[in-house]
This record gives structure tokens, C-alpha cells and sequence, in this order.
């Protein structure tokens, strides 16, 4: 029973890491997609955090997925935003996230 426990915990490692690293593919575009105007709303509460130009991944290139509020997940975090990054095979999106401050 052990050994078959032992059997499944790998699989199940090895069936993970294959489709999180699949799933982690780095989009390069030449050029940057447009962000469209978005009006900021007024803050839900003193303590949200406006989420600007976040970009998901959306086949061979990236959809603007921005222009939220958010409140920080633990008391004290900050929101680092997203940023471009340059690349020899062009440039591709660098997501925003919490950080500690």
C-alpha cells in the first residue's frame, strides 16, 4: 500500500510541474498592444489599491485585463504594477503583484 501511495505522490508531482511549466510560456510581441482609456472609479474603501494595465496572455499575444480596485491581501503589502520588458525576441509582460512592504 505504501509503494502504491509512494507510486501516485509521484505522478501526481511529475502530472503538476509538466502542466504548470506548459502553462508558463512567455508570450513576445513586437509591438505593445493598446490600452484602452479607462475612467477610474471611486475607491470602494479607504484601504483598496487601483490595479492599472494588468495584460493576460490571450493565445499569441495579450488582452487588457486592467483597471480595478483591489484591497491587499495582508495588511501593510503594496501593489508593484505590471511593467514591459525588453527582450531580444521583442518584448513581453512582466504581471504586477503584491509584495511585502
Amino acid at each position: 500500500m505504501k509503494k502504491l501511495l509512494s507510486v501516485l505522490f509521484v505522478f501526481g508531482f511529475l502530472t503538476t510541474g509538466i502542466s504548470l511549466s506548459a502553462s508558463a510560456q512567455t508570450i513576445y510581441v513586437k509591438v505593445r498592444p493598446v490600452a484602452p482609456v479607462v475612467v477610474r472609479p471611486v475607491a470602494p474603501g479607504p484601504h483598496h489599491v487601483w490595479i492599472a494595465e494588468e495584460w493576460k496572455p490571450n493565445g499569441s499575444s495579450y488582452a487588457y485585463a486592467g483597471g480595478y480596485w483591489a484591497e491587499p491581501p495582508h495588511p501593510g503589502w503594496v501593489w508593484v504594477p505590471g511593467h514591459w520588458k525588453n527582450h531580444e525576441r521583442g518584448e513581453y509582460w512582466v504581471a504586477g503583484h503584491w509584495r511585502k512592504h
